[in-house]
């Protein structure tokens, strides 16, 4: 029973919380599920901990096997537990260190703990380094142990080339403060899920959790070609060690959960270092989507006129996003698209408190009386500062807004509803219970799913990852739009028009549009009516972008160069779109990269790209589907409408009503700054008089 539907890895920290940004020696927990994988950071070991609370939960709800990694040895070298608890047990070794060991955010007593172990053995040792500025008695800070009896290292360290002994408690590399901070809280897990949890390798893995000892190092090689300046080494090595454990062959798996049960526990995958180190390899390759294919554009036999609604159910359905993951840092996410799905990592709030400043106090204690007088306890709670101790029944404490809710205290008074007097307060009887209080996670919990993979971020989502106390997030890469306008009829913007020469608007703003929608604008500059330079063009614009947007020369005209060096590279579809302004459009695929043949007309480039190039940049960039929201509205205008082609006209809403522009001339560039938005008219004849119904979709919906 070795398959699993989720892996978990989880790289571990004894140090403390050092702030809410992500470091490198903080906690990462990196998850896949489904080709899916998430990383998240843990600022600490007890949000952590509520974290794998949560997580086991929600997978053992949904029937989800878990395999869940620690990256901490599980055990020490043979005969420590039994010298420590009289067992050779390993979980009795685990109780212990549950029992003793004092930890919280801001700190623990994992190095006196560890002088104490030590006096209970002859010598000196087997624990050393102090992290602590004080002397500690029976811990050295340099290795100077003898004579304790203890090996140095368990028999899987032995061939673990690099690994760190359990007794060094600092320094780069040591795990002797994970193990010490780890232990108690698999005992914890343990405890809490029983006949749901096993732990390899000392128990058989006939559960629906299994809690497994992993050592990422294994694989450094896969690892370190994933690393850069700025990633953090441990949300790197968790997302690469998932996705590999994940892709494992059932038979590799088994091969690799079959070893020798002792009390000092395994590493998982040692002596399998090269099949693990495979399926990271090829696992972290499919971060990069394969390309489209060559015939994504073709049309079905006999279809020549295209309905707009066809050509747009074509595209969402042949395309797919062709750009890679990568990990961003939460404020540098804003415009970026997620590629996973986000997942709380802690609730908000993350505790009950208050939400006024008040007094608070039992409300079991009181709920009868018509005025209340309560003795007031020492202290106070406020934002930062919680009170630690439990308010006693019958008493209350001063709370300031954003506080903890100490033990004792379920409801608040508003300071305006209350007298103090000396060491007293006094109200009227009648509030409400839970009254000005906030319930832990009544906004989002820990584990929830708060932001789906393919939305693109906007500044309240980066509020919400923060809040829920993700410091990265897995987003795509900018889809790069290269735009390229054709013809020997423009010039630039600002240089003098010989006869016969236009100023190239449409490169201007088709980039613009792109950055608008969140892709990295790319200016390809502008060609002639040369197929030797635009051919040239284009084989050098397949190397620097995703995808290309052309303008002119997309019909099928003498002096249409587009559409026949494309049509002679041999994945070139003209189509004909059942569309006012802008009917012809050609697609094709070039060296790989996807080319939208625009025409050549500004208006009508600016509708194409609207209607079908937006939604279908959408989706190669890894966003859902954009439809833009359009809003029924009364009509200020006349129009006669042949059948036949859908139409779209530049409008704009005066005094609650759709006004048109005064021409549908596609050469008038005008209406384009003039409207604010497109009243869309369907393909059936229509005749619209003033105070009709029409279809208005403002610029805004289709993310201008």
């Amino acid at each position: 029973m070795n398959r699993f539907d989720t892996i978990a890895i989880v790289d571990w920290s004894g140090g403390n919380d050092t702030g809410p940004s992500s470091k490198k020696d903080a906690i990462w927990i990196g998850i896949e599920r489904a080709g899916d994988v998430t990383t998240h950071y843990m600022r600490n070991r007890h949000i952590a901990e509520e974290f794998l609370h949560q997580l086991i939960r929600v997978e053992r709800d949904n029937g989800r096997r878990i395999f869940i990694g620690f990256d901490f040895p599980f055990g020490y070298p043979d005969g420590f537990g039994r010298a420590l608890t009289g067992s050779d047990n390993p979980f009795a070794l685990w109780d212990w260190f549950a029992e003793h060991l004092q930890d919280s955010p801001k700190g623990n007593n994992r190095f006196d703990l560890a002088a104490q172990i030590n006096h209970r053995f002859p010598g000196v040792g087997p624990f050393w380094f102090n992290g602590l500025a004080r002397e500690i008695e029976g811990l050295p800070k340099k290795d100077t142990r003898e004579g304790h009896g203890m090996t140095e290292r368990r028999a899987c360290e032995l061939q673990a080339r690099g690994a760190f002994t359990c007794w060094q408690m600092g320094g780069t590399g040591a795990v002797g403060s994970q193990v010490m901070t780890g232990l108690p809280i698999l005992a914890r897990l343990r405890a809490a899920f029983a006949g749901d949890v096993a732990v390899w390798p000392f128990e058989p893995l006939d559960a629906g959790v299994a809690i497994v000892e992993v050592w990422p190092s294994l694989i450094a090689p896969a690892i370190k070609a994933h690393m850069s300046e700025t990633t953090i080494k441990d949300e790197v090595q968790v997302r690469i060690l998932a996705r590999a454990i994940a892709s494992l062959a059932p038979k590799a798996l088994s091969e690799m959960l079959d070893v020798p049960v002792t009390a000092e526990g395994w590493i998982f995958g040692l002596g399998h270092e090269e099949t693990l180190s495979a399926a990271a390899r090829s696992q972290e390759n499919r971060l990069r989507p394969p390309p489209l294919r060559n015939d994504c554009f073709a049309l079905p036999a006999g279809v020549d006129w295209t309905p707009v609604d066809e050509a747009l159910s074509l595209l969402r359905s042949r395309l797919k996003p062709v750009v890679a993951e990568v990990i961003s840092n939460v404020p540098a996410a804003r415009g970026r698209i997620l590629a996973q799905d986000a997942v709380a990592a802690r609730a908000n709030p993350p505790h009950a408190n208050t939400a006024v400043d008040g007094y608070g106090f039992a409300h079991g204690t009181v709920s009868d009386l018509a005025e209340i007088r309560l003795p007031l306890v020492d202290g106070r709670s406020a934002a930062g500062v919680p009170y630690l101790d439990a308010v006693p029944p019958g008493h209350a404490l001063r709370v300031l807004t954003g506080a903890a809710i100490p033990d004792g205290v379920d409801t608040v008074v508003l300071d305006e509803d209350v007298t103090v007097g000396q060491g007293e307060i006094v109200f009227r009887g009648g509030l409400k219970h839970g009254a000005n209080t906030r319930a832990k996670g009544e906004d989002i919990d820990g584990g929830d799913l708060i932001l789906p993979k393919g939305r693109l971020l906007t500044p309240a989502d980066l509020a919400l990852l923060s809040v829920a106390g993700l410091g990265q997030v897995a987003v795509y890469d900018q889809l790069r739009v290269g735009v390229l306008s054709t013809g020997d009829e423009l010039v630039e913007a600002g240089s003098e028009a010989q006869a016969g020469q236009i100023h190239d608007a449409n490169r201007p703003m088709l980039l613009a549009m792109a950055e608008r929608w969140g892709f990295a604008p790319v200016d390809l500059g502008r060609v002639g009516d040369d197929r030797a330079q635009l051919r040239g063009k284009l084989d050098q614009a397949a190397g620097q972008v995703d995808v290309i947007l052309t303008s002119g020369g997309a019909s099928a005209g003498d002096e249409d160069h587009v559409s026949a060096v494309l049509r002679e590279a041999g994945a070139m579809q003209s189509w004909r779109i059942a569309l006012k302004p802008g009917r012809p459009l050609a697609l094709a695929m070039w060296a790989g990269v996807p080319v939208f043949g625009l025409p050549g007309n500004p208006v009508a480039a600016m509708v194409c790209a609207l209607v079908f190039a937006r939604p279908a940049m959408g989706l190669m960039a890894g966003m859902d589907w954009a439809a833009p929201q359009g809003f029924d509205l009364p009509a200020a205008f006349v129009k006669r409408k042949k059948p036949g082609r859908r139409e779209y006209l530049r409008a704009r809403v005066r005094n609650g009503q759709v006004e048109v522009f005064k021409s549908e001339g596609s050469g008038r560039v005008s209406g384009l700054s003039w409207a604010e938005g497109l009243v869309e008219l369907g393909e059936e004849e229509q005749t619209i008089t003033p105070g009709d119904t029409v279809r208005y979709i403002p610029f805004g919906s289709f993310g201008l």
